[in-house]
């Protein structure tokens, strides 16, 4: 009989701070207006894990078109909390 791996060292509890990669369930960007004569600022609102997590980013317009088509095209997002990075999946090796 194999021997089980030993759970002593496994933090717990795991709590919603604990998780550090979380899956891209929807996403918003937005528009706010500034004061008058002042460019607006656009925001991406990322919802992780159906809710469980949310993240607020700030982006320039280029960075927004960019993000706009990749999210448009990825089936399977997810994004690091702690790094506060994207990641679009992955891809095997010479299927590039």
């Amino acid at each position: 009989m194999p021997t089980q791996p030993r759970t002593d060292n496994v933090k717990q509890p795991i709590t919603d701070d604990s998780i550090k990669v979380r899956h891209l369930s929807h996403y918003q960007f937005s528009w706010t207006a500034q004061e008058p004569g002042q460019a607006g600022v656009l925001t991406l609102q990322l919802i992780l894990d159906q809710g469980a997590w949310e993240e607020v980013l700030t982006v320039s317009a280029e960075d927004a078109e960019v993000l706009r088509g990749l999210l448009a095209h990825g089936s399977d997002v997810a994004y690091d909390v702690g790094r506060r990075v994207l990641m679009f999946g992955t891809t095997p090796v010479a299927h590039g």
